[in-house]
């Protein structure tokens, strides 16, 4: 019995090692700004700025900063599926490339999501503890994105 359980441990260490060596290609753009983000199209606040950019920019824009565990395999192919699912659905450094309508309809979805709890995941926060947001940092996101849309629909007005 002690041989059979030596042995399954150590094929399952071995595979462990083997499927070290596969690393998908990292989402990163070596901190490269991107002329299509966000702050190109709105002049976001700093305070904003840096909410966004510590609970938001890791997996929904081009550049992620990984710790040592995210490059471990196998959580590392899940957290490369995640930042793929998350840009799929909002990336912000290809905001310009939204059409307005679709910009509206993400910005309404971030309050949403915001109010629920929805995002960041908790899943993520659990171990991005900076991650989670205060009553206060979702309430100066939400005013934030509020004053946008206000904005937004004064200028149509006026035309």
């Amino acid at each position: 019995m002690k041989k059979v359980f030596k042995r399954i441990f150590f094929i399952g260490f071995l595979i462990f090692i083997l499927i070290q060596f596969y690393q998908p290609a990292r989402n990163s753009n070596n901190g490269q700004v991107s002329t299509l983000g966000f702050n190109t199209v709105y002049k976001v606040p700093v305070d904003v700025q840096n909410i966004l950019q510590i609970s938001c920019y890791n997996c929904h824009s081009n550049n992620t900063n990984y710790k040592w565990y995210d490059v471990v395999q196998p959580a590392r192919m899940l957290v490369e599926m995640h930042i793929k699912e998350a840009k799929e659905n909002l990336n912000f450094d290809e905001w310009a490339n939204y059409s307005t309508r679709k910009q509206e309809n993400k910005l309404d979805r971030m309050v949403k999501q915001i109010k629920a709890g929805e995002m960041p995941l908790p899943s993520y926060t659990i171990i991005h503890k900076d991650a989670k947001l205060t009553v206060v940092q979702k309430e100066l996101i939400i005013n934030w994105i509020n004053t946008l849309q206000v904005n937004k629909e004064e200028e149509t007005l006026k035309k």
